[in-house]
């Protein structure tokens, strides 16, 4: 059964009924999240009985996810496609890894691996929008929109197609074609359910479009943030395998930092829900890993923000990366992830168009973990190129365990990027 005891404010702290389909908070217009009950988890399933580590998908965590697989009542409502329970890939061999004397792994997010599951868009979206389709189908939405950069729409596409959902996506004209060409095509054979609007250049002008022309037709949006705690409780997974015992082991714990490609923040928030949750649960203690968020230089609000001392983002100009999921002038939830750097003694760092190009290009040529190529994404690759900067001011130092997340895989977008490789 689920756990889920009321929606709170991020920023008010007002507590709201768990089955109102809320977008952002009515009394301050920042996001909602859903809060369990976690000490009548505890009690009713004592020892983590929660815990399927079976389960090949990000729903192995049962009754501590916002809706528990192993709950017929709520199982009838999961679209399960194989989305999380990713690998995460020992990278001690990247060259400026190996100097400094990290410890790096690489969360891969984007490609299949043998023995785990895999996003079935290649994406970390699929943690969230599998959420946000199970979420709609329990409280009988039919009708879902989403403004996008292109994965988030990409996935939610294929969970609402699976789901029996109609869904309309909102997304640039410059979205890589592999992308694009899915929401497109999925448009040509379903027009009846699904919808694509092309309108730019950022998620930003997506937004209001939608907000404008279908909210009212009874579309609810599921943008970043505007779902009441959905997508924060999907992203909650990727945090919940970084801290799961390795196989054969018993003992929960965390890296010493995250290093983590950020355009809205929707994943910053749902590990570090994650990890207070396990500390309730006593799984863990209150150490917490360093995150480091990383943007491009070209559209840096949260970089800005956090080297100001200010308490919230503002909206920049939005720049051309070739990290299109970074492409993201400005966030409602930002706030709340510049709290938890701090909490955490992290940073925001701006990575150079030409850094990012130049990891891209190495990584595709490189084999990580198992020997497979790094079919790294460039989100992933911004990450792994903010290394030198990352050590340069201490935020990461010999010895200590760091994983960098790898958010997509390097296929959606080569086109665009073709020229690199």
């Amino acid at each position: 059964m689920s756990y889920v005891r009321c929606l709170r404010g991020l920023g008010s702290g007002v507590e709201y009924p768990a089955d109102i389909p809320m977008n952002l908070d009515p009394v301050d217009g920042r996001p909602v999240e859903m809060v369990l009950d976690l000490e009548r988890l505890a009690a009713e399933q004592p020892d983590a009985a929660w815990y399927e580590p079976k389960r090949r998908d990000l729903w192995r965590f049962g009754a501590l996810m916002a809706l528990d697989a192993a709950d017929p009542a709520d199982a009838r409502h999961i679209v399960a496609l194989g989305e999380g329970h990713t690998p995460l890939l020992d990278y001690a061999a990247h060259p400026i890894a190996r100097a400094a004397g990290i410890v790096l792994q690489l969360k891969d997010e984007g490609r299949a691996h043998a023995g785990f599951g895999a996003n079935p868009t290649q994406s970390f979206k699929d943690r969230g929008m599998a959420m946000v389709a199970a979420q709609a189908r329990r409280l009988g939405l039919s009708k879902l929109a989403v403004p996008t950069q292109g994965n988030a729409g990409d996935s939610l596409l294929r969970y609402a197609l699976a789901g029996g959902l109609s869904v309309v996506v909102a997304m640039p004209e410059d979205t890589p074609m592999p992308i694009l060409g899915n929401v497109a095509a999925a448009a040509q054979r379903h027009p009846d359910r699904v919808k694509l609007e092309l309108v730019g250049p950022t998620i930003r002008e997506a937004g209001a479009l939608l907000k404008e022309r279908y909210l009212a037709q009874g579309y609810f949006s599921v943008a970043t943030f505007q779902e009441p705690g959905w997508r924060i409780e999907g992203k909650k997974s990727l945090g919940l395998e970084l801290a799961e015992p390795a196989p054969g082991q018993t003992r929960w714990s965390l890296p010493d930092a995250v290093i983590y490609p950020t355009g809205g923040g929707t994943g910053v928030l749902g590990m570090w829900k994650a990890w207070d949750e396990l500390q309730a649960l006593g799984l863990i203690d209150s150490r917490r890993p360093r995150m480091l968020c990383v943007q491009s230089a070209a559209t840096p609000p949260l970089v800005r923000a956090f080297d100001s001392g200010a308490g919230d983002s503002t909206v920049v100009a939005a720049g051309q990366t070739l990290a299109y999921g970074l492409n993201v002038p400005g966030g409602v939830g930002h706030f709340r992830v510049l709290e938890i750097l701090r909490a955490s003694g992290g940073a925001a760092v701006a990575v150079e168009e030409s850094a990012t190009a130049a990891e891209f290009a190495r990584l595709w040529r490189e084999p990580i973990g198992s020997g497979a190529p790094g079919w790294v994404g460039p989100e992933g690759a911004a990450c792994l190129a903010a290394l030198p900067q990352l050590i340069e001011r201490g935020l990461i130092a010999r010895g200590q365990r760091v994983v960098a997340v790898n958010t997509g895989s390097a296929e959606k977008y080569l086109p665009e990027l073709r020229h690199l490789i």
